[in-house]
């Protein structure tokens, strides 16, 4: 099995390859299965459709532009794919409501990383991609510790009792007791992670497994995540443990050629994503009164949704930094950073995003539509403006997710500042992504939040330079 994630590396590539690769079982080929009672092997074929379950999370499974995204969730596809089954998805509230549903056997499979212990062990059979993680410290750039010895003295916030809780404090009872250890509440927590609080300076250390530290490196780059605090732990998906021979043919098919091969790339993807790149401000620098190359499909479209243009190029900055050929991590494309399924839903070709004009043409069209189904909810029309670009950042039900906890929580939920993007940061929160009211799971909240910010506070120097 590859591992994602080692000691002191965070992530590395697939390891070793394996000498001898097993023969991959697809749909109508046979596994067999040497448990059972006379010891002579019982042939077992694929289904033809996967039931799985997994979880909302970073990392397993999530909803991001309306695209279906998540490292296990593309993996578990791919298998699917390759032998030729339907994949039955079932998003579970937790990992122990997920080993529930194996352990009924309403689903085959669990895809998303099971702890591999002691315990654990009785209720699954590990399958697929083993991974190891571990527990580092997140800190500042500006001057990280590079030794475990070094946090004598030092205040590190974790959220009380949770795993991270638990491993501090044995971390400082080896340490002599001598760690400054800050719990925090999950509920006190609903407008910001700890690991932005530690870019913000708001706090100096908190704690957090390696492969969501690696993802959070992508969103907040001024932190240090390189000390590792303790030996790494297993995971792995996990079937029902009378279905080893289902567990034979997942291991079979990962170890072969193009399924390890894609699964590097889905780890480059997920967990090894470069940071992003700064953006110039061409306000800060430019004499003539342009806003960019790209003014006259700004002003040429933005009449077809009434909206200054201004406002249209600022999305678009904020977007790509105007460059046409840009491509996200997500595979998000162009001046205006569209989806390709989302093209496709309008009639555009992928390869056609990258030309400028498609591309404000198709986001135009994209906000039209948003607008459709933002009016009921937020009848003013600046306001809703602002709705609108937070649900192209994060998709529309995510705002959706947003306004019902907003009215829930006491905000107003027709008013965005201060009030529905507090409630989009909840969503990245594990107890409010799993209220009641929301429908639609886990969303990083933050850059949906910060996008929002980013697009007013260039508009609003565009208004100052660039007349309308």
């Amino acid at each position: 099995m590859t591992h994602r994630f080692f000691l002191n590396s965070i992530i590395l590539p697939a390891i070793v390859m394996l000498s001898a690769l097993l023969t991959a079982c697809g749909s109508g080929e046979s596994s067999p299965d040497t448990t059972a009672s006379q010891g002579a092997p019982v042939e077992h074929r694929l289904p033809d459709t996967l039931r799985v379950a997994t979880i909302y999370g970073p990392g397993s499974y999530f909803l991001y532009r309306g695209e279906k995204l998540g490292y296990d969730y593309e993996l578990v596809k791919r298998l699917c794919d390759d032998k030729r089954m339907t994949l039955d998805l079932t998003v579970a509230q937790s990992l122990n409501d997920a080993l529930a549903m194996l352990d009924s056997g309403k689903v085959d499979l669990v895809a998303c990383d099971l702890p591999i212990n002691s315990e654990t062990k009785r209720r699954f059979i590990p399958a697929g991609f083993e991974n190891l993680t571990e527990q580092v410290l997140v800190q500042n750039t500006s001057r990280p510790i590079t030794d475990i010895e070094m946090l004598r003295g030092k205040r590190v916030t974790v959220e009380r009792d949770s795993k991270h809780h638990i491993f501090l404090d044995s971390l400082n009872r080896r340490l002599g007791g001598e760690i400054i250890i800050n719990t925090v509440s999950p509920d006190s927590l609903p407008a910001s992670n700890l690991v932005e609080m530690v870019e913000s300076g708001e706090i100096d250390f908190t704690i957090i497994d390696s492969d969501l530290a690696a993802i959070n490196r992508t969103f907040t780059p001024d932190i240090d995540i390189s000390l590792s605090l303790g030996s790494p732990s297993r995971s792995a998906w996990g079937v029902a443990p009378d279905n080893k021979w289902l567990a034979d043919s997942i291991d079979s098919w990962a170890h072969s050629i193009r399924p390890r091969q894609e699964q590097a790339l889905l780890v480059q993807r997920y967990y090894q994503r470069a940071l992003r790149d700064p953006q110039s401000d061409p306000l800060s620098r430019a004499k003539s009164r342009t806003l960019s190359p790209y003014d006259d499909l700004f002003r040429k479209y933005a009449k077809e949704i009434d909206w200054d243009w201004r406002l249209l190029a600022a999305q678009a900055y904020t977007e790509s930094n105007y460059r046409p050929t840009a491509v996200s991590w997500a595979g998000a494309r162009g001046l205006m950073q569209i989806m390709p399924s989302t093209g496709r839903g309008y009639g555009v070709n992928p390869r056609q995003l990258a030309d400028p004009e498609t591309s404000v043409k198709t986001a135009v069209k994209v906000i039209a539509d948003l607008d459709k189904w933002l009016t009921d909810k937020i009848p003013d029309r600046a306001e809703r403006q602002k709705f609108i670009l937070a649900a192209y950042n994060g998709g529309v039900a995510h705002i959706y997710d947003a306004i019902a906890l907003a009215e829930k929580y006491g905000m107003d939920p027709s008013k965005w500042n201060n009030n529905v993007e507090k409630a989009i940061l909840m969503k990245s929160n594990r107890r409010y992504y799993k209220d009641p009211v929301v429908k639609y799971g886990y969303s990083r909240g933050s850059e949906t939040h910060n996008y929002v910010r980013r697009i007013y506070d260039y508009y609003e120097k565009a208004k100052r330079k660039v007349p309308a």
